[in-house]
């Protein structure tokens, strides 16, 4: 059952707003969608009004308002159904990780989950998905098997191989996805938490660090993070046992001086949730030299957190993301001057679909041939480029047929 709201109706308030309190976005109409026919029928009468589509599902990864739009609301689906003989989940748009960890946790399984449980695993999946499991086993969205689509004529498909391979990690700009299927691993118990330090040793334990990352097995993943209270947080998860993982981290620990704080434990993988840092300004990275350790150490504003790639990452291939870049660097605010120059004589000036709030970098997500390839594919589904909203990939003016 579809259900709409226009301003001034009871419910409109509640469903237009987004997770991030500094937006205010004012849709002309919010429809609450509870199936996939709900789904195609907001896109018939976006198109029938000339209205701009957007589409919300928890509210996260929304940066910016969508004033004057239809806002899809698909919070209400929230179906997980798995199969554990096959290792597959099936998700409704509306499902949060939450849910497919306390569904997947009693046959041994994990999917390749964010770094909060009340993420929604559509968006999160289609703009890449990076979480604590990439490392052994890729990115959310090289697990993705199938998907269910409603597209810019209206039409409900099952995506196809060219389709398919744009939805895994080429975000929302392909239409409204109504079901998503993908694979879970044997994953139970994992040595998981954090140890914060004061940021006394930070530049030694960073330098550290870049050497430390080339010797650890691809089942452990950490990140490196500078607060703004002056301490800092070494964030990690092995997906093995206790005493090989402390083993493993010694050295780390050891640089950065007396622990003032150890969450380090084994427990259950849907347990081991450690949170992230607002992404105001995110870039790859080759390594991390002396001056820019400096810059990073020394600056005073933000919070500055450091994350490890490599390992089945790298290995991997598909739409989504810079595979080779060992290295990202995410800070919550612009950074003085000083700080800028430092990142942008070795940064890259890539990035990852899921950290992205300006639209207008949404190329830099891709390298160069996917980018060029994700285009074409937007020009045989959607060649008005009606899914704009957002973090758009616009429709090559020309395109060879493809295969639906």
């Amino acid at each position: 059952m579809t259900t709409s709201f226009r301003p001034g109706d009871p419910g409109y308030d509640t469903y237009r707003k987004a997770l991030n309190p500094a937006l205010d976005p004012r849709p002309e109409r919010v429809v609450r969608a509870e199936r996939p026919e709900d789904v195609r029928a907001a896109v018939l009468t976006a198109r029938r009004e000339g209205l701009p589509l957007a589409v919300q599902a928890t509210g996260h990864g929304t940066h910016w308002a969508h004033d004057g739009a239809l806002l899809l609301h698909t919070g209400a689906m929230t179906s997980v159904l798995i199969d554990p003989g096959r290792r597959v989940a099936r998700v409704a748009p509306g499902a949060r990780w939450r849910d497919v960890l306390a569904a997947a946790a009693p046959f041994g399984l994990a999917p390749l989950s964010g770094s909060s449980p009340d993420v929604g695993v559509t968006g999160y999946t289609l703009g890449g998905g990076l979480g604590w499991l990439a490392r052994a086993h890729g990115l959310a969205a090289d697990s993705v098997l199938g998907a269910r689509i409603v597209t810019a004529d209206g039409e409900l498909r099952t995506a196809g191989p060219d389709l398919l391979w744009a939805l895994r990690g080429g975000g929302g700009s392909f239409g409204v996805v109504t079901s998503l299927e993908f694979r879970l691993h044997p994953v139970a118990d994992v040595f998981a938490g954090a140890v914060t330090f004061t940021r006394d040793r930070a530049a030694e334990t960073l330098a550290c660090y870049r050497e430390w990352i080339g010797r650890i097995p691809d089942t452990l993943s950490t990140a490196v993070v500078l607060t703004k209270d002056n301490t800092m947080t070494i964030k990690a998860l092995y997906a093995g046992d206790a005493i090989t993982g402390a083993r493993l981290l010694e050295p780390l620990w050891r640089t950065a001086g007396p622990a003032l704080t150890d969450t380090m434990t084994t427990q259950p993988y849907a347990r081991a949730a450690m949170g992230g840092t607002f992404a105001r300004t995110f870039d790859q990275f080759p390594g991390l030299g002396d001056d820019l350790i400096a810059a990073l150490v020394s600056e005073p504003g933000c919070t500055v957190e450091i994350r490890h790639w490599g390992g089945r990452i790298a290995r991997d291939s598909g739409a989504a993301a810079h595979r080779d870049a060992p290295l990202s660097i995410i800070l919550d605010r612009v950074p003085t001057p000083a700080t800028r120059a430092a990142l942008a004589r070795t940064g890259r000036g890539t990035s990852l679909l899921n950290f992205l709030s300006d639209p207008t970098r949404t190329a830099t997500a891709f390298t160069a041939d996917n980018w060029t390839r994700l285009r074409e594919i937007k020009a045989v589904y959607d060649p008005d480029n009606f899914f704009h909203a957002g973090l758009n990939i616009p429709p090559a003016p020309t395109t060879l047929a493809l295969a639906s």
